[in-house]
């Protein structure tokens, strides 16, 4: 159990104003604070939902989801939305193969500038050339 903030933070792997930032745009709850007094304001407290709902929300940005999309996404896990979540998911499937093709596009034009460069000693280096034209 994550008890408080900091806890909760630690276990999701972020920092606690990652944690506020996520409450803030209604992706994490924000639980009364307990064992206050009229001097002391009391403490969240966190349970194991919490940390799972963190987790949940990190993994989906390291997919390469954004907020919005994580914020439907849980809304369609409350909702049992199947049909969406995999329009989702296939929508962020689509976008990864077109960065991928990207990647793979750049990747080969330096390697292919690598090699020119390396074909030579003298005169300028093919790389440099073409970051200067780019």
């Amino acid at each position: 159990m994550a008890n408080t903030i900091a806890n909760l933070a630690r276990e999701g792997g972020v920092g606690v104003e990652t944690v506020r930032y996520y409450q803030r745009r209604g992706l994490l709850r924000t639980p009364d604070k307990s064992g206050g007094s009229a001097l002391s304001g009391g403490v969240r407290r966190y349970g194991d939902e919490d940390v799972r709902r963190l987790k949940f929300i990190r993994q989906a940005q390291a997919a390469g989801f954004t907020l919005e999309q994580i914020s439907e996404l849980l809304e369609l896990d409350a909702g049992q939305d199947r049909a969406r979540a995999r329009a989702l998911a296939a929508e962020r499937i689509s976008a990864l193969d077109e960065k991928i093709a990207e990647l793979q596009a750049a990747r080969a034009s330096l390697a292919k500038l690598a090699h020119a460069c390396a074909a030579s000693d003298t005169g300028p280096c093919p790389i440099i050339e073409a970051f200067e034209k780019g």
